[in-house]
């Protein structure tokens, strides 16, 4: 009995230790979160509201904080026109002790507990910020529509539990004012491994006298028949890309911008590229 218990006992523990990624004791008094590469912690997203859907296809989550400590973000955007075709996103990394002071910041502005939507009904037409949160082994979600905007000024609208997220969501764009000293690594631009491409027929540049040079599409796969239908944006279809094909296509991508026409079996295509994060997989 005994050699069968150890025996039980060792898969057990093979099956925790393969699942590391997924479970991890904080330490006294700390809070319990994933550690995997690809095991998202924290994110906080803005989206919606009145934009082009080929700004909501290109955007990345706001500020996304992963198991292994690296936080990745939105990267500044150069302000020309046309921009570039790749959007810029960042990563740094923050130690243990950084990790449990965000979610010590996240529990303090009500993200640890019931999943709760805060609504603004006087404000039309805005983004909605939603907070996602794995820590003790359960998924936490809050969203909050026009968080920050024209505060106090609906009645009922839980004003003081989105006073605290408002500051959480201000606090997470400037961790190097107060997280823990040395917490916190330098800032670099993200390297992913993935990415959504978003295909339409090219209608032309909207603007006159921005002729744009097209660019032949490197990849076997044609972009007429390049992905599927978008389930949102039916006038788009959607291909994943990595691999060696990611790292065919990237050379181009980076040299292009958003109105470079690509062609491919005779005729011009518009793309929109859209780099994944770790926790992201295809379309």
């Amino acid at each position: 009995m005994r050699i069968r218990a150890l025996a039980v006992s060792l898969v057990a523990l093979s099956l925790l230790v393969a699942g590391c990624g997924r479970l991890t004791k904080a330490g006294s008094g700390g809070i319990d979160h994933p550690t995997g590469a690809a095991d998202l912690v924290l994110r906080m997203d803005v989206g919606g509201g009145f934009v082009a859907p080929t700004y909501e296809l290109r955007r990345i989550p706001t500020w996304s904080l992963f198991g292994d400590g690296r936080i990745i973000t939105e990267g500044p955007q150069i302000e020309i026109y046309p921009g570039p075709a790749l959007p810029s996103v960042q990563v740094q990394t923050v130690t243990e002790e950084g990790i449990q002071a965000v979610l010590e910041a996240a529990k303090a502005a009500g993200l640890l507990g019931p999943n709760r939507t805060y609504g603004q009904d006087c404000v039309a037409d805005a983004p909605t910020t939603t907070f996602t949160v794995y820590a003790d082994g359960t998924e936490h979600v809050v969203t909050a529509y026009a968080l920050g905007m024209v505060p106090g000024s609906c009645p009922g609208e839980d004003t003081e539990a989105r006073a605290k997220l408002a500051g959480f969501s201000a606090t997470l764009s400037d961790l190097a004012g107060w997280l823990p000293t040395g917490s916190l690594g330098q800032q670099d631009q993200f390297e992913f491994s993935e990415m959504r491409v978003y295909v339409q027929p090219y209608t032309g540049s909207p603007e006159p006298g921005l002729h744009q040079a097209a660019v032949d599409w490197p990849l076997s796969d044609p972009l007429p028949s390049f992905g599927d239908a978008d389930a949102t944006y039916g006038d788009f279809r959607c291909g994943g890309v990595g691999g060696a094909d990611l790292a065919k296509l990237l050379p181009d991508a980076q040299r292009a911008n958003e109105l470079t026409p690509w062609r491919s079996g005779g005729a011009d295509f518009s793309l929109i590229f859209r780099p994944l994060l770790p926790d992201e997989h295809g379309c």
